[in-house]
């Protein structure tokens, strides 16, 4: 090919395109100072509103003269062409999420390393329902549910873990009511040595945690009254209609009910305020 550019020559040499370049798109903005191709107006933006269904910007030129005009192309910035566009939008702030227990989640939790200080409940059922519940907030602090199986032996459990500053129990008892079982249990399990100021008993008035469910969370308007002498699991499971007469079947109806416990206000209040009463006792300062 000579010096000149005749002879043979690519189609896809940019020299023969005839395209116009791509217009930059441009966010306007106050102050944004654009020339108007058509007209040849110059003028800074000082206004954008919406007219006859039309995005329109006022442009001021340097004699304080404001001439209106849409959106789009047609406008040169710096000498370049561009199409002048909607501003962009800061992205809406992203709400803090809540955790079933209606405290604030803590995004991308790792759970802190466990303290020695332990939430203690009666059972199995009580500390799935309590890890359901109120399992962030206990990963968060570092708090461990362990089931006890009962708290007839209470006094020699707690005197066996050994409590005492920096190493807390809080402890929670069904049916904990003036003059039951379960009440005296925690006056001897407080007497102990070590126990004042770092145990803390405290109960519901529930004869079992299945009943500190809102019953309608099931669909029905009440707990089963359960004659005396009657297992309340069993009667309970019996007068819902439900399969009651084995240990598997007595599972299966409590997974059922936490299934339908999807945050603390499917919970009635007397057992959420002990819960994080002791959450409270367990994470105050020097414990």
């Amino acid at each position: 090919m000579s010096d000149y550019g005749w002879g043979p020559r690519s189609l896809d040499d940019a020299g023969l395109s005839r395209r116009k370049p791509a217009s930059a798109e441009v966010p306007v903005a106050p102050g944004l100072l654009l020339e108007d191709v058509t007209t040849g107006w110059v003028g800074a933006v000082v206004s954008l509103e919406t007219i006859g269904g039309m995005r329109v910007m006022g442009l001021e030129d340097r004699r304080g003269r404001v001439k209106a005009f849409p959106l789009g192309p047609g406008f040169l910035l710096e000498g370049e062409p561009v199409v002048v566009v909607e501003p962009r939008r800061a992205p809406a702030a992203k709400r803090p999420g809540r955790t079933r227990s209606g405290s604030v989640a803590v995004e991308g939790l790792r759970a802190s390393t466990a303290r020695a200080s332990r939430v203690w409940v009666e059972g199995y059922h009580d500390a799935e329902l309590v890890a359901k519940v109120w399992g962030h907030d206990l990963a968060v602090e570092g708090i461990v549910v362990e089931p006890l199986h009962g708290v007839d032996d209470l006094p020699a459990a707690v005197q066996e873990f050994g409590p005492g500053p920096g190493r807390r129990l809080g402890i929670l008892v069904d049916h904990l009511v003036p003059g039951s079982k379960e009440s005296r249990i925690a006056e001897r399990t407080m007497r102990l040595p070590g126990a004042p100021g770092n145990v803390l008993v405290l109960g519901h008035p529930y004869v079992d945690i299945w009943q500190a469910v809102r019953p309608r969370v099931l669909g029905v308007e009440a707990w089963p009254v359960v004659p005396r002498g009657t297992d309340w699991k069993t009667g309970t499971a019996a007068a819902l209609g439900w399969p009651h007469r084995t240990p598997g079947d007595l599972g299966r109806a409590w997974q059922h009910i936490l299934s339908r416990v999807d945050s603390y206000a499917d919970l009635e209040p007397a057992l959420l305020g002990r819960v994080e009463e002791l959450i409270d006792f367990l994470t105050a300062p020097g414990a």
